[in-house]
């Protein structure tokens, strides 16, 4: 298992659309797989954060999505099959611009078909936080940044700002403010 850099902004593979699985029961995809777990574990013991990777962020063009909450687990060839009519607004962050948070909107609701590592098809119906974590890392796999997705007024704000602005509750929706200072309005970040 290799604990790989994270590609950020600017990396041309971030844009790339990855490569359908054919055998996802291969050495090759548990590979990627378990570097995918290493590096997420390492960013989480060094910064307290993450919750999932996409495999084009450690450099592999193909369609994994590695989350790492109370438990792994690997999508493969993840789809989402079904989308809710209802958004809400979330303040995105990305390993890829570690610096800077989105404003996007998101589907409260998604159904999502994968492959697990057994190569056998699941689908999972899921809700605000992990939906819009699975948009974000679905979104990946296509070479589409959050950043692309930015909405609303100001849609971009510098991590230090926001930690400074904001509680981590504050993360869904129009967060209230710690101060009466508001967040310096940023341009887009290329």
């Amino acid at each position: 298992m290799t604990i790989h850099r994270i590609r950020l902004l600017g990396d041309p593979v971030l844009r790339a659309r990855c490569e359908t699985i054919a055998r996802p029961k291969s050495t090759a995809v548990r590979v990627i797989a378990d570097d995918l777990r290493e590096t997420l574990r390492d960013w989480q013991s060094r910064f307290g954060s993450g919750r999932a990777i996409a495999a084009p962020q450690i450099g592999a063009p193909v369609r994994i999505v590695q989350v790492e909450m109370d438990r792994p687990w690997t999508l493969i060839n993840p789809e989402i099959v079904d989308i809710g009519t209802e958004d809400f607004t979330v303040w995105d962050d990305c390993f890829s611009f570690p610096n800077l948070l989105v404003r996007v909107q998101r589907a409260c609701h998604i159904r999502v078909r994968y492959e697990d590592l057994k190569g056998e098809v699941q689908e999972i119906d899921l809700e605000r936080d992990m939906a819009e974590l699975l948009q974000h890392e679905i979104d990946h796999l296509d070479g589409v940044l959050a950043v692309d997705r930015a909405c609303g007024s100001d849609p971009f704000c510098l991590r230090e700002e926001w930690n400074r602005l904001y509680t981590a509750s504050d993360r869904y929706g129009e967060p209230e403010q710690r101060s009466e200072q508001v967040p310096t309005p940023l341009s887009a970040p290329l």
